[in-house]
């Protein structure tokens, strides 16, 4: 028995690959988004998993990032899309890597680190249609750059992307107007060079309009069953691929108004049992969630009360229990015929589901399902 894991169901994430593919527009491209470790799902595993499942390409968003995926899946298409240091540059291009280019300097940049290299960078130009972050906010200067990139010797266009603000939000019309910067870009570029990739969509937008997908849809949140609109990802066919599993290590008797925990945030109102979970913050179980979640044992949902601390967090199993140190603990996850989201534990914590499992820290193995 370990003391926690995070259980990775590899079928899930293949499912899910296989389901976004079946809606991208006819020959367009499933590039599966393995950053931040999978989301802290493990991005060895989910990566093998979404390849199995009908991706052809991988993105990431380090260098650091890149060495390790690139390591260890040489023969498939990586993107690295952050913005990357000289020092990272090399490392990315040593990985094999594709990159992300946005302004002239940069672009000279890795033309010099590609030619110190022997062998030309392949590039993907980035638009800022409107997310405010990295990328060219001129269409005239992302159109030079393409060119720019075509025309040097030691780069190669591969690519020409922009990223979305408010696909996730259905009643938004941002979204339309981003679509339409880059339609316009998009559509210019390819004039000069068809076999460029035009890639804009997101798990939120292959979802939601086809319009979108282009050439190739970079998916993320939603390939981990995590649903892109923050409700039911069943609505969408998608299934969770990660359970947070740990155990019940004690049970104690609680006296009416005996305290647990630091503070005392939480005091018993009536004589009960309480169960030690040995998980907290430390695990990336966020503080909080004092006094505000729910634990599923023995297939029943139990409060959890008092302060999450680094190491362990507090259960209330009412006044008569049969639970007994041993006992599987899941708070992501199914267990009997109740289930607790990822979803959940964001909308108590004023979040999102990604944010919630990317929180998971490293000293919680993943394990395959």
């Amino acid at each position: 028995m370990e003391r926690a894991v995070a259980r990775i169901d590899a079928e899930a994430v293949r499912a899910n690959c296989a389901r976004l593919a079946s809606e991208l527009a006819e020959g367009a491209e499933l590039c599966a988004v393995v950053k931040a470790d999978g989301y802290g799902h493990g991005a060895d595993i989910c990566a093998n998993a979404a390849l199995a499942g009908g991706a052809t390409r991988l993105a990431v968003a380090t260098a650091g990032e890149a060495v390790q995926i690139g390591r260890r899946f040489q023969h498939v298409p990586l993107l690295t899309m952050g913005a990357l240091t000289a020092e990272e540059v090399d490392a990315a291009i040593s990985a094999g890597s594709e990159l992300s280019v946005w302004r002239e300097d940069f672009l000279r940049l890795v033309a010099d680190r590609a030619r110190a290299h022997g062998y030309p960078a392949r590039l993907h130009v980035k638009f800022d249609s409107g997310m405010g972050r990295l990328g060219n906010r001129s269409s005239e200067e992302v159109i030079a750059l393409a060119r720019a990139c075509a025309e040097d010797p030691n780069t190669q266009l591969t690519g020409l992307w922009t990223h979305f603000a408010t696909a996730d939000e259905l009643d938004s019309d941002y979204f339309e107007e981003q679509l339409s910067r880059f339609d316009e870009v998009a559509t210019a570029v390819k004039v000069d060079h068809p076999d460029v990739i035009v890639h804009a969509a997101n798990s939120a937008a292959v979802l939601r309009e086809k319009r979108s997908h282009y050439d190739m849809a970079r998916c993320g949140v939603a390939i981990y069953g995590l649903d892109p609109f923050q409700r039911d990802p069943a609505e969408h066919g998608l299934r969770p691929a990660l359970s947070l599993c740990s155990h019940v290590a004690d049970v104690k008797p609680f006296l009416a108004g005996e305290s647990v925990g630091y503070g005392r945030r939480w005091k018993a109102r009536v004589d009960t049992w309480v169960g030690v979970i040995p998980l907290g913050y430390g695990d990336g179980v966020r503080r909080a969630l004092t006094n505000n979640a729910d634990v599923l044992v023995g297939g029943e949902r139990r409060p959890l009360v008092g302060t999450v601390s680094m190491d362990n967090l507090t259960i209330d199993l009412g006044p008569e229990t049969d639970v007994v140190p041993g006992d599987e603990a899941i708070l992501i996850g199914r267990q009997g015929e109740e289930s607790i989201l990822a979803e959940e534990i964001a909308q108590r914590l004023a979040t999102i589901n990604y944010e919630v499992t990317c929180a998971i820290s490293p000293r919680v193995p993943r394990r395959p399902a």
